[in-house]
């Protein structure tokens, strides 16, 4: 199943969700369909054929902390963050990997993990750098600004290029 961009009822984006929940919010009337393709994806049920848009947006506005807080760690925003780059290699990476490694005092934060390729991540296994004479390609930090998900999304609908802000 595709993703379709929910933007807030300002225009601004502010996720991505499965074409299923588009829908379902398009039922509810919470929102409203901004831009369908060319050639769309049709959902069908008994009585109803929906063409499922590229973007939907709210019809109530969802307000958004002022103060942007660090966003929760986790996997995915990890290899979001490092471009699904290996941090030892630069080749696709598909794990994650602790730089000091967690039975050895390193903790579960932004500034201690990177994205990593498997090759890397288990010859590293439960060393520290210094003792295998690896470098970090870049130092790992924890991302910045409420854009910072949206730089690396891949291969995206051309659609969506009016709403999602370009990477600084």
């Amino acid at each position: 199943m595709g993703r379709v961009l929910l933007l807030n009822a300002t225009y601004e984006p502010l996720q991505l969700v499965s074409q299923r929940r588009a829908i379902v919010m398009l039922l509810d009337g919470r929102a409203e369909a901004v831009a369908i393709p060319d050639e769309p994806t049709l959902c069908r049920s008994a009585r109803l054929t929906i063409e499922v848009p590229s973007i939907v947006r709210l019809h109530d506005v969802v307000k958004l902390p002022s103060r942007v807080r660090v966003p929760p760690l986790t996997r995915r925003a990890v290899l979001a963050r490092d471009g699904h780059r290996c941090a030892y290699c630069g080749s696709s990476a598909d794990t994650i990997d602790h730089v000091r490694p967690r039975s050895r005092g390193g903790k579960h934060e932004w500034t201690n993990v990177v994205a990593c390729c498997r090759r890397h991540n288990f010859e590293k296994g439960d060393r520290l750098l210094e003792e295998i004479g690896w470098h970090l390609r870049c130092e790992p930090r924890a991302p910045e600004g409420p854009w910072w998900r949206w730089r690396n999304l891949g291969d995206t609908d051309p659609a969506w290029s009016d709403y999602i802000p370009r990477a600084s």
